[in-house]
């Protein structure tokens, strides 16, 4: 049977409170053994007639629940004789689709969305000077010979503005996981789609222009410059120099009609 207990909760006098259908309360009994690892990626869940049982529901309230689960991104539904309720690994792009929605709604403007990278990357780049390993070093030198091999192979031209945007967000991206937060981590991540989307609009903005490829190494030479600084374990020297970094970056990728753009127009 499904335990009630800890879903009750003390409501403020004079405010109704929907009660949990059923079917909610097994989809977060099956949500919570997910997230603490109890069902792991990949496993099948009992069959039905033995959830059915064990919760004391009928086949409809349990497929409700598994519906629940299957909008999460928690569980896929298996068709014919080996079918069943199938375990996935929590994906953040579920989150990402889902805040991005959110500030589009909101109106939220790409300036607004700099401004909190721009407040959140530096200190992930003071926690990965604190805590790097030589395979988070390996990674971000291996991007930064990457970036410099898309300048290279363009003949002194603007890079790729795909490659390009995909190879610096994936620099900026490493600055967030290798910090060993995970929250700013899983913050980072779901602006990705907004960041890169915006990035590469940018980049193909001047792919047929005058502009100097000098730009776009000046960029490399500043993720360099913070390679050394994690490397040294310079912890206000890579916080100092990333956020320098990124104000100079805004002034470049917010100026002209693109400053306070909405989000909501990157996707139109």
């Amino acid at each position: 049977m499904i335990d009630m207990s800890s879903t009750n909760a003390v409501a403020p006098v004079g405010e109704l409170v929907r009660a949990p259908k059923t079917a909610e309360l097994i989809a977060t009994q099956l949500r919570r053994r997910i997230v603490r690892r109890e069902l792991t990626a990949g496993e099948l869940l009992p069959p039905e007639t033995q959830l059915m049982e064990q919760f004391g529901v009928s086949r409809p309230t349990l497929r409700e629940a598994f519906r629940i689960l299957e909008t999460e991104n928690l569980i896929t539904i298996r068709r014919g004789s080996r079918g069943g309720a199938q375990v996935l690994a929590p994906d953040v792009s579920v989150a990402a689709r889902y805040v991005g929605l959110l500030l589009q709604i909101q109106g939220t403007t790409l300036d607004d969305v700099y401004e909190a990278r721009m407040i959140a990357e530096p200190a992930c780049a003071r926690m990965l000077a604190k805590r790097r390993t030589k395979q988070d070093l390996a990674d971000l030198t291996e991007v930064v010979e990457q970036l410099r091999s898309a300048i290279d192979s363009r003949d002194n031209a603007v890079p790729d503005p795909a490659l390009w945007s995909r190879l610096t967000y994936r620099f900026h991206e490493l600055i967030m996981q290798r910090s060993r937060n995970k929250t700013l981590a899983v913050q980072g991540a779901v602006l990705q789609d907004i960041v890169a989307t915006h990035l590469e609009h940018r980049v193909s903005r001047n792919f047929d222009s005058t502009e100097s490829p000098e730009r776009f190494r000046r960029a490399i030479r500043a993720y360099r410059k913070l390679v050394t600084l994690v490397e040294a374990g310079d912890a206000d020297g890579a916080e100092r120099h990333w956020r320098n970094h990124m104000e100079a970056a805004a002034k470049y990728l917010l100026k002209d009609e693109l400053h306070n753009k909405p989000v909501v127009d990157l996707f139109g």
